[in-house]
């Protein structure tokens, strides 16, 4: 095997760079992350509106925006607009996605936000809406399209590891919880633990059982029950899944030593891989890495590079699945129904700490 090896971690891009975009939110991650990446990419956002209208027309002002709307309402009843990208908190985000599905029959896709919902209820919901309308839904899980991510389930594809064994994310990194996030019912698992909730269903699929336990991070300050997460996801093949989501990670804030890093391991039977997250350094631009063995190598480990970013780079591979479905007349690769899948592993990681037994995935699904 090569040094050289080439693995199939960029997305897939569009024929048609220039569906107009319509842009509902101006926080964070529309203006640093979805935005930052769709001009990389030359994707066309055309409009945009918030709940804070001055943030709405700073945001159009910076990334060239050529309309601000004063209202959701007024923007979805613009008849240009062809795909809708959605950056609202999640509690507020069926009921636009509600709006949208009712109103929007000029649409032809959506973006939505991670997580979809707070419950699979409310995400099955806005699926069958959108479905019914005829509009192709995707979530913005972006962890999947970081790179070393992404490149991992290609080597799994390819079958160079061989069968899944165990798979493992560590975590030690401190969040900022955005203002909105203060008053769910669920911190961790539902903002930040869905990430690799994600990731491990993107590598292995759904798990069948999930025990998990929880305590809250001495750090923040309101209240909350899921803060620091740890879960094992069993799966009837054999294969464990297990992360430690650690947003303490001691005391880095209060004046002790840092140690901030996330990591990850893919064992299987033929090969092991390990990586590491750059999210961590944001703003900073740090490739997350991916070094791999197998059988073949007597040994020896490769080691492939790339110049690519999660924040903001992935944000490309979101919105691309989408406009590719929407070309192709096919289901987004992160459609909203499959994430039905991510939303009830949530419900079974939180259920499981919650209330000190293990769950099923299908019994949130019902």
């Amino acid at each position: 095997m090569s040094d050289d090896v080439q693995l199939d971690y960029l997305p897939r891009l569009p024929t048609r760079r220039d569906w107009r975009i319509g842009c509902i939110g101006a926080g964070f991650i529309m203006r640093d992350c979805h935005l930052v990446a769709y001009r990389q990419a030359g994707f066309n956002p055309v409009a945009i509106t918030s709940r804070n209208l001055e943030n709405a027309r700073a945001v159009a002002r910076q990334h060239a925006i050529p309309a601000v709307h004063a209202s959701i309402d007024e923007l979805l009843t613009d008849q240009s607009i062809e795909i809708l990208d959605v950056a609202v908190p999640p509690d507020l985000q069926p009921d636009v996605l509600r709006k949208a599905a009712e109103h929007g029959d000029h649409l032809r896709g959506i973006l939505a936000q991670k997580p979809l919902a707070m419950s699979v209820r409310d995400a099955r919901d806005v699926v069958e809406r959108c479905q019914a309308a005829g509009i192709a839904l995707a979530v913005n899980q972006n962890m999947r399209y970081d790179q070393s991510v992404r490149a991992m389930k290609d080597l799994l594809k390819r079958g160079w590891l061989g069968d899944p064994v165990l798979a493992t994310i560590d975590m030690r990194a401190i969040p900022h919880w955005m203002p909105w996030s203060e008053h769910l019912h669920s911190l961790s698992t539902f903002v930040m633990s869905i990430h690799h909730l994600d990731t491990f269903r993107y590598w292995l699929g759904t798990p069948e059982r999930v025990l998990a336990s929880t305590r809250p991070d001495p750090r923040t300050k309101f209240p909350h029950t899921d803060g620091i997460n740890l879960y094992i996801l069993e799966y009837d093949s054999g294969t464990r899944a297990m992360s430690c989501d650690d947003v303490w990670t001691g005391p880095a804030r209060e004046g002790a030593g840092s140690d901030i890093a996330i990591r990850w391991r893919v064992e299987g039977t033929d090969g092991l891989a390990r990586g590491t997250i750059g999210w961590p350094s944001y703003p900073a631009r740090t490739p997350s890495t991916l070094d791999f063995s197998t059988t073949q190598q007597a040994g020896s480990w490769l080691s492939p590079r790339w110049s690519e970013v999660w924040f903001p780079d992935a944000f490309v591979g979101t919105m691309a699945q989408l406009l590719c479905a929407v070309e192709d007349g096919a289901e987004p690769e992160i459609g909203g129904r499959d994430n039905l899948e991510t939303i009830a592993l949530c419900e079974a990681v939180y259920a499981a700490a919650q209330e000190h037994r293990v769950t099923t995935v299908a019994e949130f699904l019902v």
